[in-house]
């Protein structure tokens, strides 16, 4: 029987005071976040609480967020199929965008089919469960993101990690998996994960190698490209195909969001694989299908990608990652850290060293000193939050730096010189 003492509401107020307790200690390690209502488009300026902010924090890398002719796919889309899809696809809500934009990705991707989810985060979620038991092996890179991870842990898997980049570490894995009994399991069920482009450092996988080594040993191979599609490549499909690499890895994902300028997530790789997805990735079965705005708009997105304006952004976007990287190295007391674009590592592990993605870490490390030089970044009119644990190890906190194609040279230069000037703010005794 419950407590006659305790009076109604009681349980409630319990709960919230707990959960107010846990607040106040990631308070008091610099690691509680707040959400920033914006009331603008994505862009290169956004208004946050009543300011306009210059943003170099947005993944929209190529400026396709607002651009007329994703807006107007959405708006059409609403116009003749409605608000929502009113059902999961396998009901009756696989409407004709979704179709569409898979074809649209699978031709792009230069793969046999594709199949879209709701989220990057649903996407490896569903597909990495759907590959993988109990008594199959997962490898992962250190710093793949937290969707991986998670999926990870649910999917089962006996679950190996190599430390970033490192192919010796991989090998070693690889060989053991290969050693492993194969009464019960394949020896091809081994599936690599990592991704092209990572996210908080910038640096590239060296796949050339990774596909060498899995090739060997009989592994799968699952790359990420949420940070490397539109950006790389004679096609702008992303890291795998500017190394020459694309049609060796059996399961390429990557997002609608950031270069493609919409939202959601999707697999490409063979028919069978895609048609495995729909009847066993459980993210994609039990959700409602995405709005047809969503995926008229991200096909609007790979169209413009492929043409002649999406070549002249991709232009523009390399001229201003270049820019960005000499005024940021030329402002800090020491080069711009590590992984701004190439792997920093021996030459026989480096990706294409003339492949630059548009991410550029700012290391400070203590998670307090890097909320202290956002603020003053903010307070000068330069939006960057800072990345914390759990999003990085603990003590390695950084702010971000992303660059886009709709950056001016200007812009950039004014975040330079503001950041030197708040570096000197935030060391300046009190």
């Amino acid at each position: 029987m419950g407590d006659p003492a305790r009076g109604p509401g009681d349980a409630v107020n319990e709960f919230a005071r707990e959960l107010e307790g846990r607040l106040a200690t990631l308070r008091e390690q610099g690691l509680r976040r707040e959400l920033r209502r914006v009331e603008s488009p994505q862009g290169t300026r956004i208004e946050v609480g009543r300011r306009t902010l210059l943003n170099f924090s947005s993944n929209d890398y190529l400026g396709l967020a607002n651009h007329p002719a994703l807006k107007e796919a959405a708006i059409q889309a609403v116009g003749r199929y409605g608000a929502g899809s009113g059902a999961s696809r396998l009901i009756c809500g696989s409407l004709a965008p979704h179709h569409e934009l898979e074809e649209a990705l699978a031709a792009f991707k230069g793969a046999e089919a594709a199949l879209s989810f709701s989220s990057g985060y649903a996407t490896a979620l569903g597909t990495i469960g759907a590959l993988l038991g109990k008594d199959d092996v997962l490898v992962l890179d250190k710093l793949v993101h937290a969707c991986v991870v998670d999926a990870a842990r649910l999917c089962g898997a006996k679950l190996r990690v190599f430390a970033h980049n490192d192919l010796d570490e991989l090998e070693k894995i690889l060989q053991w998996a290969a050693a492993q009994p194969r009464a019960t399991r394949p020896a091809s069920r081994t599936l690599v994960v990592t991704e092209s482009v990572f996210s908080m450092d910038g640096d590239l996988a060296p796949l050339r190698e990774i596909v060498a080594l899995k090739d060997r040993y009989g592994a799968w191979l699952m790359v990420d490209e949420a940070h490397g599609t539109g950006l790389f490549g004679a096609h702008r499909r992303g890291v795998a195909e500017a190394l020459g690499v694309s049609g060796d890895i059996e399961v390429q994902m990557g997002t609608l969001g950031k270069a493609l300028g919409a939202a959601g997530g999707y697999i490409c790789g063979a028919r069978a694989l895609i048609d495995l997805l729909v009847n066993r990735a459980r993210s994609f079965i039990f959700s409602t299908a995405p709005v047809p705005a969503s995926a008229a708009a991200a096909t609007a997105g790979i169209r413009l990608v492929q043409s002649a304006e999406g070549a002249s952004r991709h232009a523009r976007l390399a001229e201003r990652i270049g820019q960005s990287r000499t005024a940021l190295a030329s402002g800090q007391p020491s080069p711009v850290p590590a992984a701004t674009a190439a792997v920093q590592a021996p030459a026989h592990r480096a990706a294409d060293p003339t492949l630059h993605s548009p991410i550029i870490p700012l290391r400070v490390g203590p998670e307090a000193s890097a909320v202290e030089l956002a603020a003053a970044l903010r307070d000068r009119g330069v939006f960057i939050p800072a990345i914390r644990y759990p999003t990085v190890a603990r003590g390695q906190a950084r702010l971000r730096v992303t660059v886009t194609a709709a950056h001016t040279a200007e812009d950039i230069a004014t975040l330079a010189s503001t950041l030197r000037d708040a570096r000197r703010a935030v060391r300046a005794p009190s």
